[in-house]
């Protein structure tokens, strides 16, 4: 029988994304799918209860979860929302476990079967479904916005009557997708830009966006297309060697992050302080502690006359497209868990299945999230 899937609201502070998009319902509908959407989930991303056509509208999450065999969401629940599920449901979003270990354990608790969507592998074959990747485009385009907006200059050169002003300097650390995004913006608005990353084959992507790659003695190539963890040693030197492009800078955007740990400090407050005066830093790492240690995530801080902006759930501030590329992210995970009638059928032995399963039957399937939960519950 076809699963009866559930997209309740989110209520994470501030967020303002839904897990799905008329366009998934249609295609979910074709497969005989039954889609229950609780009503306003979309009133933040513009989208109207009308507008989801060929949904259920109910009225609150407890009868959502009551109808729904599948629960599609963009943020983790918290522990009350995963206990409203029915016993043995499944769940599918970007869960972060790490930093819910309370979620976690009332998803064993319920024998929920879970899919944490950021643990997916990063092959080829789930390019397609990596809602890592979709919505760091969106954080990476808003960051050089936000640079532009805060920065007491302008981004690009200008000839005028009253004479020429140089355009701004904008220094990228990190160069993934987010990275990439905020190069690319930060180049069209007309800003001369720098990028570094500890990955060196990352220079011809940076090159061919037309901006300057920084070349340092550090190289931290990892594994999944991932940077791995510097050493204590090696965080120094670069961090030394940073520090003399940094003080060029009007706008400086960091977006370094090792998955499931907290983003490396970068930027300690020795290369603030050596800055320009109305020099702004946008920390995009903000949401795993900044890659800046004087990030307060959240907030908008001076130190001195430098600007430290820590923006969190930024993909949320362009709510619109970002629901329409997660929502399509969850629609291309769903065709490996479901077949050509909409019925579950997960495939287990399917890399990208199990690289994103976290919980089933009680159990915690992610290694990852084994050592974290072991060494918190070895701590109590």
């Amino acid at each position: 029988m076809p699963i009866k899937l559930g997209i309740p609201c989110e209520t994470a502070k501030g967020e303002r994304r839904v897990a799905i998009d008329p366009f998934v319902i249609g295609r979910l509908s074709k497969l005989g799918v039954q889609i229950f959407v609780e009503k306003g989930a979309g009133k933040a991303a513009l989208i109207s209860d009308a507008q989801f056509e060929g949904a259920t509208m109910v009225d609150n999450a407890k009868e959502l979860c009551e109808k729904s065999d599948v629960i599609w969401r963009v943020q983790a629940p918290t522990a009350d929302e995963v206990a409203m599920m029915r016993d043995g449901s499944v769940l599918v979003g970007t869960l972060m476990a790490h930093n819910n270990i309370a979620m976690l354990k009332s998803l064993q608790d319920k024998k929920i079967t879970s899919f944490a969507m950021e643990l997916i592998p990063r092959i080829s074959r789930a390019q397609s479904m990596d809602v890592l990747s979709s919505q760091a485009a969106i954080a990476g385009y808003k960051a050089a916005i936000m640079g532009a907006d805060i920065a007491p200059r302008f981004f690009p050169m200008l000839t005028t009557a009253a004479g020429t002003i140089r355009p701004s300097k904008v220094i990228v650390i990190g160069v993934g997708v987010a990275g990439l995004q905020a190069i690319a913006t930060a180049k069209r608005l007309g800003a001369v830009v720098e990028a570094y990353d500890v990955r060196p084959e990352t220079a011809e992507q940076i090159e061919s966006l037309g901006a300057k790659a920084i070349t340092l003695s550090i190289s931290a190539t990892g594994e999944g297309g991932y940077a791995r963890e510097l050493s204590a040693e090696e965080r120094e030197q670069q961090q030394q060697e940073l520090a003399e492009y940094i003080s060029k800078a009007d706008v400086l955007i960091t977006t370094a992050a090792v998955p499931g740990k907290p983003a490396p400090k970068i930027i300690p407050e020795a290369t603030v302080e050596g800055m320009k005066e109305g020099a702004v830093i946008i920390d995009l790492a903000a949401e795993g502690g900044g890659n800046c240690t004087l990030t307060k995530p959240g907030e908008t801080i001076k130190h001195g006359d430098v600007v430290i902006h820590g923006p969190l759930d930024v993909p949320s501030q362009v709510p619109v497209h970002a629901s329409e590329m997660y929502s399509k992210n969850l629609y291309n995970f769903m065709q490996l868990l479901i077949d050509d009638n909409g019925d579950y059928v997960p495939d287990f032995e399917d890399e990208i299945v199990i690289g994103a399963l976290l919980t089933k039957d009680g159990d915690v399937l992610h290694e990852g999230t084994v050592e974290l939960l072991n060494k918190t519950l070895g701590e109590k």
